[in-house]
């Protein structure tokens, strides 16, 4: 076996929309994982599901709202929870609160070029469009939820 080693301050860091940072550690067939950094008010990602991989999120500082099927929890630091294959989610850090959270995918899948492409986006050198054609390549399958857009609503009144 050989090890998969990254180092802090070499690991690719970027950033898909504002207030929002995610640094790219490991992304093999078995595994791939990354931290996110959200400071309040960021959008984090939008409501999803993965037809093929487990996605967990481990909250190592902050407050983060996940939705898992119809129901939001909100993680504080130290909390733990994963989320099925086909079942759709969505996160965000929790309302005026900043959140770190370790996110990994099991089996791994090259996700490191979906979230380039997302930077790609936010720097203006890529397109929304690009991110919806990428849904079959990136097991990454956009969906909607009542309640994640009345957790948006309510944020913003």
């Amino acid at each position: 076996m050989t090890e998969n080693l990254t180092r802090a301050v070499t690991a690719e860091a970027i950033s898909d929309g504002p207030g929002s940072l995610i640094t790219l550690l490991t992304d093999t067939p078995e595994l791939t994982c990354n931290t996110a950094s959200f400071e309040v008010g960021a959008a984090g990602a939008p409501v999803h599901f993965h037809t093929k991989a487990t996605e967990f999120f481990h909250v190592t500082d902050g407050e983060l709202d996940v939705l898992i099927g119809d129901e939001i929890h909100t993680l504080s630091k130290g909390d733990f929870i994963t989320v099925p294959p086909g079942v759709k989610h969505a996160f965000a850090p929790a309302a005026g609160r900043t959140a770190e959270v370790f996110v990994g995918f099991t089996p791994g899948m090259a996700r490191f070029d979906y979230y380039r492409l997302l930077g790609r986006v936010r720097a203006g050198e890529a397109t929304v469009q690009d991110i919806i054609d990428s849904q079959p390549a990136y097991d990454n399958h956009y969906a909607e939820s009542e309640a994640w857009a009345g957790r948006a609503r309510s944020a913003d009144a």
